[in-house]
């Protein structure tokens, strides 16, 4: 097998008390879609800032296209990051610039192509996405679902290796959340790419995820191909995948019984 793009060796990372990864092993194949699974507030947002170079983790080493991320000097890991495209929950557009200027403002900033090469990218980029003609619209003009594909049309820009997506599928109505699930799929098998989809939509992540890591209380619980989660027998993958309400992560909050409260109450 060839050598992963990105390689997380005994991942530790804590926000003060609240430990967030305990020793995590994590291999990210080059040209495929690695879902990133688990319940809310298990760090997989975290997870993609610690890839970025964003933060710091505590202990441990991420290794991306071979270089050590939190090692290299600042001139470098921003070279590197040119070539991380990344798609925020909110799309995070530039609210005083049109749609034209969002995808064209990381080309101005990083390239130094001229205004006519920029505009072409420009309207390529937006083909891809669907929304050639909606160039002139500012974004507080765009639906929700037109929002995130113009975001992704940013993330292309610069024609990364790899794309990280932070919940793309959330509050979308059925027919984005088919347009951007078809997008993901197709952007990335068409331009060779690398993506790490961080979601906690199974059904939506299962249809086009090649490789699937499901985090929960600092561990990675479980990793393997789509189709090897599907058919886990693991408790923690199917209360995960089935939606259970109990299991591994209980339904109620760690602490005294509800018998032991009463009677402290009686007392």
């Amino acid at each position: 097998m060839a050598q992963p793009l990105v390689q997380i060796r005994n991942l530790h990372f804590a926000r003060g008390d609240k430990i967030i990864f305990d020793g995590v092993d994590m291999d990210i194949q080059a040209g495929r879609i690695t879902a990133v699974m688990g319940p809310s507030g298990t760090g997989k947002t975290t997870l993609l800032k610690l890839i970025g170079g964003q933060l710091i983790p505590d202990q441990g080493e991420i290794i991306v296209d071979g270089q050590n991320v939190h090692r290299l000097k600042r001139a470098d890991l921003y070279r590197l990051r040119k070539k991380m495209g990344m798609l925020f929950q909110s799309g995070a557009l530039l609210t005083d610039l049109s749609v034209f200027e969002n995808i064209a403002y990381p080309l101005r900033e990083h390239t130094n192509l001229s205004d006519s090469m920029i505009r072409s990218m420009v309207l390529i980029k937006l083909q891809a996405v669907g929304l050639s003609t909606a160039h002139g619209l500012m974004p507080s003009e765009l639906s929700g679902g037109m929002a995130r594909r113009v975001a992704l049309a940013r993330a292309l820009a610069l024609d990364p290796m790899m794309i990280m997506y932070d919940e793309p599928f959330t509050g979308q109505d059925p027919i984005s959340l088919g347009v951007l699930v078809k997008l993901i799929r197709d952007t990335n098998h068409a331009l060779k790419l690398t993506s790490i989809l961080v979601s906690h939509d199974v059904t939506e992540t299962l249809s086009i995820a090649d490789d699937v890591t499901i985090i929960s209380e600092g561990k990675l619980v479980a990793h393997g191909t789509r189709d090897e989660i599907m058919h886990s027998e693991s408790p923690w993958v199917r209360q995960f995948v089935d939606g259970e309400a109990d299991g591994p992560v209980p339904f109620h909050y760690p602490g005294d019984s509800i018998e032991h409260q009463l009677m402290q109450e009686v007392k």
